[in-house]
């Protein structure tokens, strides 16, 4: 049990914090993760047929800017997934430089499959705070999330 100040109180309050955020984002992302793989697919993968699978089609650099992940890391994500016939690659007409993404009917066919379920799972992680506190603490980490931005 700690009894005094390490670093002064706001660098510890904020260092705490930056454990306890850390720890709980890691061990909700494993568990996610492991519900993820039942449907054979990888973490990104994922990420990338349920983006498309709620937004549609969007160009690769708007995917990769979702997911928070550079050109080249998108592009292997999208060729494993296009491999499996889950998305297909679509060459602009007005503009022959710009590739949008979409799913294919087997790619849609999986997001309607899986993503209610996998949904549940994380309805299920959640479920230790009640609803008020999820609500409570979305909306902390938002604000935090969008200040963090603005500093970058």
């Amino acid at each position: 049990m700690k009894t005094t100040e390490q670093y002064g109180k706001k660098a510890d309050l904020a260092l705490s914090l930056w454990v306890k955020l850390a720890r709980a984002s890691s061990t909700f992302g494993r568990l996610s993760g492991k519900d993820i793989e039942r449907y054979g697919l990888t973490q990104p993968q994922f990420g990338v047929v349920e983006i498309l699978g709620h937004l549609g089609p969007m160009t690769i650099g708007e995917v990769g800017r979702k997911m928070l992940v550079t050109g080249g890391c998108i592009t292997v994500i999208l060729d494993n997934l296009e491999k499996e016939d889950l998305v297909e690659r679509i060459r602009s007409t007005e503009d022959r430089r710009v590739i949008k993404v979409q799913l294919t009917t087997k790619g849609r066919h999986l997001f309607k499959e899986v993503f209610t379920q996998h949904a549940e799972r994380v309805a299920q992680l959640a479920s230790v705070l009640t609803e008020d506190e999820q609500a409570q603490l979305s909306q902390l980490l938002k604000k935090l999330g969008l200040a963090l931005k603005d500093m970058q």
